[in-house]
């Protein structure tokens, strides 16, 4: 009988159900079974701010650390909340293709963002997502906000908060119903989201089986890895962490990236932004399992194309004074 693969992830049930993806579509592409290995990380158990705690990283440490000590074969992460730095001995395989990166306002009455009344309480546990909610709206209440998908749409049923503010990717990914709630998407050109928001990312160790290296690559859609690398690259050149109050939005038209990325102070009352649009080359089109990354020369490489152009649009960002409002505890 042939082994199963073991996927290390968070025990969350968002992180169990975007694991479970994975472990479908990778049973599928390597003919074996695929078995889940939930693994309890620091931020799971602590019941301080995210910011407090460091952000970046506070997720993925302790995966890390069991993928390392073979316990399990494989890693699945939410992208944004993954250090920008690869730590040694691990590989980023595969991104699969991503889902809709935008932020959702869920309330129970469908009252737009803009339209929230003096004093409305609006949870969320994101530096970003406070900043550009009191930009946007300043008579609401910040209440900074921890637990799960379930229990912060509890405390917006029982009326405890007036909103929060959500991932449409996790939503999705949990089969959330809109029954008693209302659910407003934030547009992204408006309200860019973190760098690597909707995406996944499928870890493996640096010396892992062929077999296993060739089964991740057929789950990798290019396009994805292209915007999250311009998205993640700003924050490199940056020196911000994933938590720290920037939006970043990267897609792929055609032959073309476009990319933009806002940095906000805490208060939301000021906002630094860049975009641009790069182009990829001619007769760019790529299907999941097909990059061609490091076989690729650089100038032909849409990685590191989109690399530059997140270091372009960053250059751009500290040229405008971007270095004096982040955040400092928000670096790595």
């Amino acid at each position: 009988m042939t082994s199963a693969l073991r996927l290390g992830t968070r025990r969350s049930a968002l992180a169990m159900a975007q694991s479970g993806h994975v472990a479908d579509a990778l049973a599928a592409a390597s003919g074996r079974p695929v078995e889940l290995v939930p693994i309890v990380s620091e931020g799971d158990v602590s019941r301080a701010s995210l910011a407090s705690l460091g952000g970046t990283g506070v997720f993925a440490t302790r995966l890390r650390e069991a993928l390392l000590a073979g316990e399990c074969d494989l890693l699945v992460h939410s992208l944004k909340d993954l250090p920008t730095a690869q730590p040694p001995g691990l590989v980023i395989a595969a991104t699969p293709t991503r889902e809709d990166a935008r932020d959702v306002l869920v309330t129970r009455d469908g009252t737009p963002i803009d339209a929230l009344p003096e004093g409305a309480l609006v949870g969320t546990g994101s530096p970003r997502r406070a900043a550009q909610l009191r930009r946007r709206n300043p008579r609401v209440v910040v209440q900074d906000l921890r637990g799960n998908v379930d229990s912060r749409l509890g405390r917006v049923r029982d009326g405890e908060l007036d909103a929060v503010i959500l991932a449409a990717a996790g939503l999705a990914r949990l089969g959330v119903a809109h029954d008693d709630l209302r659910f407003e998407s934030l547009e992204l050109a408006a309200w860019p989201t973190a760098p690597g928001q909707g995406a996944l990312a499928v870890e493996i160790r640096e010396d892992a089986p062929a077999e296993l290296a060739a089964a991740v690559a057929l789950l990798d859609d290019e396009p994805t890895r292209v915007a999250i690398t311009a998205e993640r690259t700003v924050l490199t050149v940056l020196e911000a962490g994933c938590h720290a109050p920037v939006g970043a939005h990267a897609e792929v038209i055609g032959e073309e990236l476009h990319l933009q990325a806002v940095v906000y102070t805490l208060d939301g009352l000021h906002r630094i932004a860049a975009d641009r649009t790069f182009a990829l080359g001619p007769g760019y089109a790529r299907e999941p399992g097909s990059s061609n990354g490091a076989n690729a020369a650089d100038g032909a490489n849409p990685i590191a194309r989109a690399a530059r152009a997140g270091s372009d649009v960053a250059r751009r960002l500290l040229e405008r004074g971007a270095a004096d409002i982040v955040p400092r505890e928000s670096t790595p």
